[in-house]
């Protein structure tokens, strides 16, 4: 039997052997410009404010650190990612560039795990992977470099709680995403662990409804066909309820949703009851409620339009546009490219995945324009958004 090695989760000691590749791959003199300018640049009809926490997080940079080490710690040997590292194009495009193959996801090659053998080399993302990949994974015998979050292991730790105390871990995410498909498996690391996937205030109330008598089993059993553990049964799982979220998630939102859970259960079962039987603990990760409350507090100002760069599968990016539509047009662009002309801009559209073109996008006059970026995108590709926005508009 091939022997287990030690998973490695911290760093190689070669940080500044490749500190000058990433720079010239991610950096940008203009932001660190507008920053030092009071996050601000004035250019032509333009006054460009930039939210005061944006961009990569702790956990990104880690992540991509570790992977460009690691690139450099084992130069002939082969390396695998079981997924993208984080969600942004120019960043995954890179790794690949870097020879580094991708077991799924969009930017899959040929390589399957079936394909790893023992002298390569396995990057888990900053996603996490699930319990049975690892395990896949480990009885391999390769090197396996673990650049998960550690925000996301924290969220971990507490859904294996609930599961070994015999809670369902009701999880505000997405289930088809990879943090939550990674959070998800932890539920299942003890016999009598459960989880529950929610998706947003919605299906809390149909949640919520069950648990307080109105709920209809079957329609129950459809709705959350692909979101909950095997053999699910609501009449008995949504006794005992441990909350978590996917760490990205809209902050406000997955608060209410434990609200509602925790007053649905005290309608059931009553008070000192209902206490023993719901458990709560506020874990998204600290990076996206800063970038969270930058993009509020920057919308409190009269800003014209706001553009949020980040990819279109980055959930974090995604909710900070939903934020700014609140308050003015905002617009949700993965690149540069994505501005056609002073008139027209490419764009997802905000609490959709629809991608879409919108005309007279700039208003005339004077522009008072926010900007921020999601955690997983680079420096790099805001200045070339700004930059392309001035161009397009002749300044």
């Amino acid at each position: 039997m091939t022997p287990q090695k030690e998973i490695i989760r911290k760093s190689f000691g070669l940080k500044e052997e490749v500190r000058p590749t990433l720079v010239a791959s991610y950096h940008s003199p203009l932001i660190d410009q507008i920053k030092a300018n009071e996050y601000k640049l004035t250019m032509g009809r333009f006054t460009i404010r930039l939210a005061q926490e944006f961009g990569f997080c702790y956990g990104v940079d880690r992540a991509i650190d570790y992977a460009y080490e690691t690139r450099a710690k084992f130069p002939g040997r082969r390396i695998f990612l079981t997924n993208e590292i984080i969600h942004n194009q120019l960043v995954n495009e890179k790794l690949r560039d870097l020879g580094i193959e991708f077991l799924s996801g969009s930017y899959a090659g040929n390589a399957t795990l079936d394909d790893i053998r023992q002298e390569d080399v396995v990057l888990i993302p900053a996603f996490g992977t699930s319990t049975y990949q690892l395990e896949e994974l480990q009885k391999k015998g390769c090197t396996l470099v673990d650049t998960t979050c550690g925000s996301v292991m924290s969220v971990w730790k507490r859904v294996e709680s609930y599961s070994r105390d015999g809670f369902t871990s009701v999880i505000h995410g997405k289930y088809a995403h990879e943090e939550t498909i990674a959070t998800s498996s932890r539920a299942l690391l003890y016999p009598q662990g459960k989880y529950l996937i929610m998706r947003d205030k919605e299906q809390a109330v149909t949640v919520c409804d069950y648990i307080e008598g109105r709920g209809n089993r079957a329609a129950f059993l459809a709705e959350f066909e692909k979101a909950v553990s095997p053999g699910f049964d609501p009449d008995i799982d949504l006794g005992h309820l441990g909350c978590a979220n996917q760490t990205t998630m809209l902050s406000s939102e997955s608060m209410d949703i434990a609200n509602m859970l925790q007053e649905a259960m005290r309608k059931r079962y009553g008070g000192p009851e209902a206490a023993e039987r719901f458990r709560h603990f506020d874990t998204i990760c600290s990076a996206t409620q800063d970038r969270q409350d930058a993009i509020i507090k920057l919308t409190r100002e009269p800003i014209d339009l706001m553009i949020v760069v980040g990819g279109y599968n980055s959930s974090n990016t995604g909710h900070l546009a939903e934020i700014a539509l609140k308050a003015c047009p905002a617009y949700h662009v993965k690149d540069a490219e994505c501005i056609l002309s002073h008139d027209r801009i490419r764009h997802q559209k905000v609490f959709s995945t629809e991608i879409m073109e919108t005309k007279d996008w700039l208003p005339s006059g004077p522009v008072l324009m926010g900007i921020t970026s999601g955690a997983s995108t680079p420096n790099r590709l805001i200045e070339e958004v700004i930059q392309r926005i001035l161009e397009v508009d002749g300044a």
